[in-house]
């Protein structure tokens, strides 16, 4: 059926092209390199290392969970007019692949962002059929982050070789940035007691890794169901164990159940970002050190 749906697209793309071969256009109008971004946090950090010299559209629209995004026309048209599409991997895009074939970009530099991050496997088993084996939310760790910019400023260089210098600068500067973030925070929760925080969903377990943490959620990896009345006992009694005080909420991810839980175990409930759309305030780096302020507080 999906590529089906992609065989249509393309179609309709042809149509409106008004042939068949498609060559993406070197730069816009105001002469900047067209960049496609597959979700949030793939535009915040391409726009970061980009700067002026790029202009970024999303592909995916606001409140539609990037793993579950179906293409459009627009989407296609999008795609198939840019000269970069930075997407995530570890399975947050499926429909990737079959969605750059069906644009013929013959000129398009793709960026798999997390090619080079060290992935975490998904434990949930009927997950991991339905989504693929790997934890994909490496975006919110900020040692994997310092991976996925380096694979950004390539990407950018490769398409726009004239600005390469620029687009190293701007990571170094993004990347120094983050290993402050990394540094600062290793030291503050390393002297801590507790290491145990509770989310929405399962999305932070490469920050976890980073800080040597653990996260216990409502729902799993990829946000799909409640707990049954049994998962949720066994929640109330991890909070309760490890006096976990603060509940987190994502915007992604319905807050009824963690408030329920947070009322039962006398917890607050306290916002994080997972930056696969844009919730909060600020850029990628206010956001990535709120999460970290945020989940320190609710540790001490």
């Amino acid at each position: 059926m999906k590529r089906i749906l992609f065989l249509l697209l393309a179609g309709a793309l042809v149509l409106l092209a008004g042939c068949g071969g498609k060559t993406a256009p070197e730069k816009t109008k105001e002469g900047k390199l067209p960049v496609v971004a597959s979700f949030y946090a793939m535009k915040e950090m391409t726009e970061a290392i980009g700067g002026d010299k790029v202009a970024v559209t999303t592909l995916i629209p606001e409140g539609t969970e990037p793993h579950d995004f179906q293409p459009t026309t627009k989407s296609m048209k999008d795609l198939s007019r840019a000269r970069v599409l930075v997407i995530q991997g570890l399975g947050m895009e499926p429909w990737a692949e079959e969605m750059v074939k069906a644009a013929e970009n013959r000129n398009l530099v793709q960026v798999v962002a997390a090619r080079e991050v060290p992935p975490i496997a998904n434990e949930d088993a009927e997950e991991a059929r339905e989504h693929g084996q790997y934890d994909p939310h490496a975006w919110l760790s900020p040692a994997c982050a310092q991976v996925e910019a380096a694979a950004i400023v390539r990407g950018l260089s490769q398409a726009d070789p004239a600005n390469a210098g620029y687009y190293q600068a701007n990571g170094e500067k993004f990347i120094g940035r983050l290993r402050q973030l990394e540094a600062a925070y290793k030291g503050k929760f390393q002297d801590l007691p507790r290491k145990e925080f509770v989310t929405g969903h399962a999305a932070f377990a490469y920050l976890c890794r980073d800080f040597g943490l653990e996260q216990n959620s409502v729902e799993g990896v990829f946000a799909s169901g409640e707990p049954n009345a049994r998962q949720l006992a066994s929640l109330v009694e991890y909070c309760r164990d490890h006096q976990v005080r603060t509940i987190f909420t994502e915007a992604a991810v319905s807050p009824k159940t963690s408030e329920s839980l947070a009322r039962e175990v006398g917890a607050k409930v306290v916002p994080i970002h997972t930056l696969e759309g844009g919730e909060g305030e600020g850029d990628y780096l206010v956001q990535m050190e709120e999460n970290l302020a945020r989940i320190y507080e609710s540790l001490k």
